[in-house]
């Protein structure tokens, strides 16, 4: 039976920090694990808020196999605009974005546990539920965590060209509401 508002909300910590094995050469070209370690989650705007986790970005595509590994330990989720980035966000229970963003990329998006809901300046809104799948293509959008349980997803993003209208009208990318400097 799910918790009424009166009961405890589940603890957000429920979601573990993610583990990630990345895989690389040896100077002869024989394959080998680089690293194997947990990575804990990004938390910019407090523990009770929304938690960032950044696996891996390139600045360009293709990607370089040979590059020195990034670290994101400590950066928000902003994909490169000739590149990609490969991260998880997680979501408290009760969680409403306080306003919409565009990201100038394409978004490839795996609900992995709870729900979401991907909301539109439209005033449409979809709910995402756990092994659901999004491709969101640079719309104005925000994302609602409206269960009493966290919310993961995935997320790999590719960097786009700018979305022109049909009358010239170019849509910016904008972060938290407003146009980035």
């Amino acid at each position: 039976m799910p918790p009424t508002l009166s009961q405890k909300m589940p603890d957000f910590a429920e979601l573990p920090d993610a583990r990630l094995v990345v895989t690389g050469h040896t100077p002869d070209g024989t394959s080998v694990f680089t690293s194997d370690d947990i990575r804990s989650p990004f938390m910019p705007f407090g523990p009770q808020s929304v938690h960032f986790t950044s696996f891996h970005a390139s600045p360009s595509v293709p990607a370089s196999n040979i590059a020195p590994y990034p670290n994101l330990a400590t950066v928000l989720p902003r994909c490169p605009s000739e590149g990609v980035l490969f991260a998880i966000t997680d979501y408290p229970p009760g969680f409403s974005a306080p306003m919409m963003h565009r990201t100038q990329s394409i978004d490839y998006a795996v609900v992995v546990s709870g729900e979401i809901v991907l909301a539109l300046d439209n005033d449409d809104e979809k709910t995402v539920k756990a092994g659901e799948f999004i491709v969101q293509r640079g719309t104005n959008h925000a994302w609602h965590n409206r269960t009493e349980a966290p919310c993961r997803v995935v997320f790999v993003t590719v960097g786009t060209e700018k979305i022109v209208l049909e009358d010239g009208k170019v849509l910016e990318e904008t972060v938290f509401g407003k146009k980035p400097e």
